[in-house]
């Protein structure tokens, strides 16, 4: 019989992150407690840069884009958010959506796979991804159990099983 396996990744719907800035945006010029404070979420490139005068108010900002974001299913693990700084008459900060797995976090999670999974997992590490590889599904389907109870760094997502 072939071996099953799976693939571990952390990946992140460019389409869903759209939204949820669209929707932050949306809520951040509605609200009365941004009026008059320069309140304001912008994507440029690959960042986000959120606005406001004052230290709490680019805070709340920040909350309001992570409310958003949890609601179109985004882990905040993905979420790279720098402390807020002065620009100017204006406070900012800058965040980030982490794609793909360090190779750091890679070699924690094999470590993991090999320390405390079922003795017949074998995991290799692919560029960005592991792949997963056991002959008894039972025992892949019992890594993927213990990889989220654990407590890691990084947003996983378990694809290609087969």
């Amino acid at each position: 019989m072939a071996d099953s396996s799976f693939d571990i990744v952390s990946k992140v719907d460019p389409m869903e992150t759209q939204n949820a800035l669209n929707q932050a945006q949306k809520e951040i010029a509605q609200r009365y407690d941004f009026k008059n404070v320069g309140a304001s979420i912008d994507a440029s490139g690959e960042k986000f840069v959120l606005k406001a005068s004052s230290e709490e108010r680019v805070k709340a900002v920040l909350d309001v884009f992570e409310s958003k974001l949890i609601k179109r299913g985004i882990s905040l693990r993905s979420l790279d958010a720098g402390a807020p700084f002065a620009s100017g008459k204006e406070y900012r900060i800058e965040a980030s959506i982490k794609e793909g797995i360090s190779s750091d976090d890679a070699k924690k999670i094999s470590k993991i796979i090999r320390d405390e999974g079922p003795k017949s997992i074998k995991s290799q590490i692919q560029g960005d991804e592991l792949r997963v590889q056991s002959k008894s599904r039972d025992d892949l389907q019992a890594t993927i159990a213990l990889l989220k109870g654990k407590d890691l760094d990084v947003a996983l997502q378990f694809v290609n099983f087969r």
